[in-house]
């Protein structure tokens, strides 16, 4: 299988004060292109952690990360916005969508970032957002878009540049069951369709089910992992 994301015996570490506080100790993980890995478990037990480490935004305090075959735990901060840049896509809870930019302009926004500007992004950008279903909603402001349709925004702007990994942290925690089971379908036709290896943060028991596998991370470590195959 094709490996996407490679975790070796990755520990992170926090200081508070004088306290050292584990938050992984020690996870080992592969990710591969063309499945959904779901992250369950307690607050506090190391997901968003490791999901973090994942993307390049935290540095594992030690152990091994590999994204797309390259070694990235131990690259100088200033590599990491490359290696997001080449290979990642990022939903999150809150949407995070510029509110003074269209549905449009947010999706272009990011393409701008991958290096595609001008008609090349309008294009690129109307394209995605027809994609997930909105292409409709070009011109709209997020403040004139439901919770479902800023997600399917977030998740069109995720796609821009056309990344191999898909990172969502809580992506369905601030919409209702209906449109939650909507925004996991089309997680999972990226995986399954379109190559891409999606890993999910979630502590909603609803969308589980739609993940592959299913890793439970307790105490910084994977207390269980169960697989559909």
């Amino acid at each position: 299988m094709n490996t996407a994301i490679s975790v070796r015996d990755v520990t992170k570490t926090y200081a508070e004060g004088a306290v050292q506080v584990s938050a992984l100790r020690g996870v080992n993980l592969d990710v591969y292109r063309g499945e959904m890995v779901m992250l369950i478990g307690p607050s506090g037990g190391g997901k968003t952690t490791l999901l973090s480490i994942m993307g390049c935004i935290l540095s594992a305090s030690s152990g091994g990360v590999e994204i797309a075959g390259e070694k990235v735990a131990h690259l100088p901060e200033s590599e990491l916005p490359r290696v997001r840049r080449d290979h990642m896509g990022f939903v999150f809870q809150g949407f995070n969508l510029f509110p003074t930019l269209s549905a449009g302009e947010n999706v272009e926004l990011m393409l701008d970032v991958k290096g595609i500007c001008g008609p090349q992004a309008r294009k690129q950008s109307y394209e995605l957002l027809d994609s997930v279903g909105l292409a409709d909603k070009f011109d709209t402001s997020p403040a004139n878009l439901s919770g479902g349709q800023k997600q399917r925004v977030a998740i069109a702007r995720a796609l821009a540049g056309d990344p191999a990994i898909i990172l969502a942290d809580e992506p369905t925690a601030a919409l209702d069951s209906h449109t939650g089971r909507s925004v996991m379908e089309m997680l999972k036709s990226l995986a399954h369709e379109r190559g891409r290896a999606v890993v999910v943060v979630t502590h909603d028991p609803r969308v589980v089910e739609f993940g592959d596998r299913a890793i439970r991370i307790e105490d910084g470590l994977i207390a269980s992992q169960v697989s559909k195959n």
